[in-house]
């Protein structure tokens, strides 16, 4: 049902995030859950949870709440006027302080490779370090491949990405909901593996969403950090997806306090930092009783200075 090419997807979802795509939409769906799917000017895709005693939250995540008013309206509309719920917008809407939400988070920020530009644009946007690496992989004994990733539990890559997180401490997407998103959306999750010989030393996972695509998950041994695996993945990925027709790839958030060297990596491929629009809380009973909080937090939510380089984070 969502195997379209980019330039084929209906409406708005082009280019919209992953999390606001019918794709995960429908991988929700074969997981079990019962995501609710509002029309309108920002069409919302909004999850819902019952706790036990009967109490229901709903989460609308990366969100693009060009028109918050009429957004929050269709929110009541839904039924869900009674129910707490988080948002999560994919840009700032600091106006959401002046209609009853209270910020809980600041925003984090993204990274995303422009994908609608010259090969040789985005070559020559590359950190000088990291084009020495591309370089090092693409003189070396890498061969890659691509291919369409299967719904296959027992993949090696899952083992890997699963032992990883409890390495490091953090948590990603349920396997299951990986699996359920690649057997809903027929061809839009691609595997590109990097092979020393007939040894895979490195993998990268993207999941494509209309005019979009996303990193989601890779693994590399020593090895394949001593080639420079990764760097040679993410270039021929990226190469791919816009000979396909993707304008944006985005490989996830920043985080240069926990994850300096992801950080350094993502920003070094060429990849633009972009501030999402922070986390807010919005439970209707307490109507605009709780204001007050947002004028605390205001600046913060608002969007940033214009940035104009890479940063430090590539040096």
């Amino acid at each position: 049902m969502f195997d379209q090419m980019p330039g084929q997807v209906p409406g708005d979802f082009a280019i919209r995030p992953l999390q606001q795509h019918p794709g995960f939409a429908a991988a929700l769906r074969a997981s079990g859950h019962s995501p609710l799917v509002l029309d309108g000017t920002d069409p919302l895709l909004v999850l819902n949870r019952r706790f036990r005693g009967g109490m229901r939250m709903a989460m609308v995540s990366r969100g693009m709440l060009t028109d918050p008013a009429e957004c929050l309206d269709r929110l009541r509309a839904a039924g869900l006027g009674g129910t707490p719920i988080i948002l999560a917008p994919d840009a700032p809407v600091p106006q959401l302080g002046r209609l009853g939400p209270v910020p809980l988070m600041t925003p984090a920020t993204v990274a995303e490779i422009e994908l609608d530009i010259p090969i040789d644009t985005r070559r020559a946007r590359l950190h000088q370090k990291w084009r020495n690496r591309l370089k090092h992989a693409e003189n070396g004994p890498l061969r890659v491949t691509r291919q369409t990733m299967r719904p296959d539990p027992g993949h090696w890559l899952f083992a890997a990405d699963l032992l990883q997180q409890d390495r490091r401490g953090y948590r990603g997407w349920p396997v299951a909901l990986t699996l359920a998103y690649i057997a809903s959306n027929p061809g839009m999750a691609k595997l590109f593996t990097a092979f020393e010989g007939n040894t895979p030393v490195a993998a990268m996972l993207f999941l494509r969403h209309g005019q979009g695509a996303t990193y989601h998950i890779g693994h590399t041994d020593a090895r394949g950090r001593s080639l420079s695996a990764h760097n040679l993945l993410l270039w021929q990925a990226a190469s791919w997806l816009a000979a396909k027709g993707h304008t944006r790839l985005e490989l996830g958030l920043i985080d240069s306090q926990t994850a300096p060297g992801l950080a350094r990596f993502k920003l070094g491929s060429g990849a633009r930092m972009r501030q999402l629009g922070g986390t807010w809380g919005w439970w209707p009973p307490l109507k605009r009783s709780l204001s007050f909080l947002s004028v605390l937090d205001r600046r913060r939510m608002a969007p940033p200075a214009v940035w104009t380089g890479h940063g430090d984070l590539c040096i």
